[in-house]
């Protein structure tokens, strides 16, 4: 009994351009080809020099059929499921994606607007910061930061309005 893994590693050189051509045909790419040859390699590197090996080209091709199809079925799955997310999360125009995300020059300048709001607020009074983060940033109703605060609906109004003119005066 001869050590299957070095038959096949031999026939595996002797065939090497004649399966990169059989393979070629079939992926239609020569890069898509070389990579499964070496795929090929890699398994035959592994297989049990015992196991009983009766037409060592014949292995071969069927390895590299195998190995193929795999490779096909997973590009299909990927490509799927690449394509159910973008369909989830994604904004599709005709037959293209079109990105839901601001350009990246708009949202710099929306961090440094906000950072500019920021600052004009740390250099009003406390009470107002409050009154202006908790309605305006937060979400809540006058009467919510009112009743938070323990000041009147009328309070609250009125200090929006102040930080809101300190903000208008003061933003570029």
């Amino acid at each position: 009994m001869t050590d299957a893994r070095s038959e096949l590693l031999a026939t595996y050189l002797d065939r090497r351009s004649e399966l990169l051509r059989f393979f070629t045909l079939r992926l239609r790419s020569a890069t898509a080809a070389e990579d499964l040859i070496h795929d090929m390699y890699l398994r035959i590197a592994t297989i049990d020099p015992h196991t009983e090996v009766r037409n060592a080209a014949g292995f071969l091709f069927r390895l590299g059929s195998n190995l193929m199809l795999d490779r096909l079925r997973s590009e299909r799955r990927s490509s799927s499921r690449d394509d159910e997310w973008r369909k989830a999360h994604g904004v599709i125009m005709g037959a293209d994606d079109v990105a839901d995300a601001p350009r990246a020059d708009d949202a710099v300048a929306a961090k440094q607007r906000l950072a500019a709001v920021i600052a004009i607020l740390d250099t009003l009074p406390l009470q107002s910061q409050r009154v202006f983060r908790m309605h305006k940033l937060d979400g809540l109703s006058h009467s919510e930061v009112a009743l938070a605060l323990g000041i009147s609906r009328s309070a609250v109004e009125k200090h929006v309005m102040a930080v809101l003119r300190q903000l208008m005066a003061r933003l570029p």
